[in-house]
């Protein structure tokens, strides 16, 4: 579903305005886990300079071919373990996403280790899908771990971030922190 045309138009059309709504990017953006990159081709065109971080290999790999010589870095790592000084980026960014993340630990390192390679004032916003019955059968066979949004806003807190706020709406949470 992520790869689709149908799913790159939400993204564009509705997720991304949604997310970033508000929202001061700054000169040097990460995006923590962009799959096939349907947002990452979105950001691009609201950012000097985007890295973009993900964990499938060969994902990773066919990102960073589509986009080479952009404004874009693709790395293939792991966002519980960025590779990356503290304080260096302006913002970050997380689009649906998180519930890939096989435990809740993993994705409190996660939201740890985001903190940590922000800029103070950077802002870390995303969305993640709300959990459900058609939620769960999209991922019959793959890693969910749903996100909840009425502890998310605690979670980034502890993380290391102020000013946390979620909002939901039928499909999604979105949440927002400052550092």
């Amino acid at each position: 579903m992520c790869a689709s045309s149908e799913w790159a138009e939400t993204v564009e059309q509705r997720i991304i305005p949604w997310v970033l709504e508000d929202v001061e990017l700054g000169d040097d953006v990460l995006e923590v886990g962009p799959g096939p990159g349907s947002t990452t081709n979105v950001l691009r065109h609201k950012t000097p300079r985007l890295t973009a971080v993900e964990i499938d290999e060969d994902l990773a790999a066919s990102l960073r071919d589509r986009l080479a010589g952009s404004n874009v870095e693709v790395l293939q790592g792991d966002a519980t373990a960025l590779a990356f000084p503290a304080g260096r980026f302006s913002a970050a960014l997380s689009f649906t996403m998180l519930h890939h993340v096989p435990t809740a630990e993993l994705q409190d390192r996660l939201l740890g280790e985001v903190a940590r390679v922000l800029k103070k004032g950077g802002v870390f916003a995303g969305i993640d899908s709300r959990d459900g019955d058609d939620f769960r059968a999209l991922h019959i066979g793959d890693i969910c771990v749903p996100v909840d949004p009425a502890t998310l806003a605690a979670r980034l807190t502890r993380a290391g971030f102020r000013e946390a706020k979620v909002d939901t709406n039928e499909f999604a949470v979105r949440f927002r922190a400052k550092k």
